[in-house]
């Protein structure tokens, strides 16, 4: 078992990302992002005019990609594409649905795997995802499974975006939001599911502090640290 190693999955929306990255600073774990891997692949086919669905096409396109994962002075994970910082622009509603679609090809996500495998064996990690506790990381030491009321996750979603100033609407998320769970959990390769003995954290009627307590509480028990 990979004691120091834990799994975070869940939907969309759920504060994963958040939560994780908050969570990598308390106990002094490598926080890494796997859908923001996805991400930069789905924003690179996109760059290239190719259909985030055709996996032949997108297959042509993986051995040209270049993604890195770095780090800034505060810990704050940064993603390079091919040499250059993305980090804010895959976050748009346009790659945040590509990278749903790209990450439903196995070529992709074989593509992907021994990347996030070995950062588990470098580095105590926090890892998030939709598929981190079933697939990626089988043997995390803890394995939580975020989720939350759709309203909410697409709310929460809503106001991140805003705050970036990405020009959406509440209703535009909530209906990407959707097509995004049924593609995530309907998918073949690696469906967005919780795993078997993931522990279940419903953060709908929690604020940021108090599902961050929930979370470090779990992991505090667990792992013991």
């Amino acid at each position: 078992m990979e004691q120091r190693s834990i799994a975070l999955d869940g939907p969309g929306g759920a504060g994963k990302s958040t939560l994780a990255r908050m969570a990598a600073m308390r106990f002094k774990l490598i926080y890494v992002d796997t859908g923001a891997l996805y991400r930069c692949v789905a924003l690179h086919v996109l760059r290239n005019g190719v259909d985030t669905k055709d996996e032949p096409s997108v297959a042509e396109l993986l051995p040209k990609i270049k993604i890195e994962m770095m780090y800034d002075d505060e810990g704050v994970q940064r993603m390079l594409l091919d040499g250059n910082d993305v980090t804010d622009e895959i976050r748009s509603p346009d790659v945040s649905m590509g990278a749903s679609n790209v990450s439903a090809l196995p070529t992709v996500r074989e593509h992907l795997l021994s990347m996030q495998r070995e950062m588990a064996v470098k580095y105590d990690v926090i890892m998030d995802g939709r598929d981190i506790g079933t697939v990626i990381l089988p043997n995390a030491g803890l394995k939580v499974f975020l989720t939350a009321a759709s309203e909410t996750r697409a709310m929460r979603r809503y106001l991140e975006l805003v705050e970036k100033n990405v020009a959406t609407t509440l209703e535009e998320v909530q209906s990407d939001m959707v097509l995004r769970d049924k593609n995530d959990s309907e998918r073949a390769a690696a469906p967005l599911k919780a795993a078997e003995d993931a522990i279940m954290l419903d953060t709908t009627a929690l604020n940021l502090e108090e599902s961050f307590n929930a979370l470090c509480d779990m992991i505090s028990e667990r792992l013991c640290i």
